[in-house]
C-alpha cells in the first residue's frame, strides 16, 4: 500500500510517541496514528449509516402516530 506523509505538531507527536512506548502494541508512531484514524473513520461511517439515535427515532414514531400515519 502506498503511503503519504502528513505533518503534526511536535507536541502531539511526543504525546503519541509516549503512548506507543507505554502500550507495546505498536511498532511506530505512524502505525499508531494509522490505527487510530482507521478506527475513527469506521465509527463515523457507522454513525452515517444510522442517521437517528434510538431516542430520535422513537420521537419521530410518536409524531407519526399522533398524525395518524402509523399505528
Amino acid at each position: 500500500m502506498q503511503k503519504r506523509q502528513i505533518e503534526i505538531s511536535e507536541e502531539l507527536y511526543k504525546k503519541i510517541e509516549k503512548r506507543v512506548k507505554e502500550s507495546g502494541e505498536f511498532k511506530s508512531v505512524s502505525e499508531y496514528i494509522e490505527f487510530v484514524l482507521t478506527e475513527l473513520l469506521k465509527e463515523l461511517e457507522e454513525e452515517e449509516q444510522q442517521p437517528y439515535t434510538e431516542e430520535e427515532e422513537e420521537e419521530i414514531k410518536q409524531r407519526l402516530r399522533a398524525l395518524g400515519y402509523i399505528d
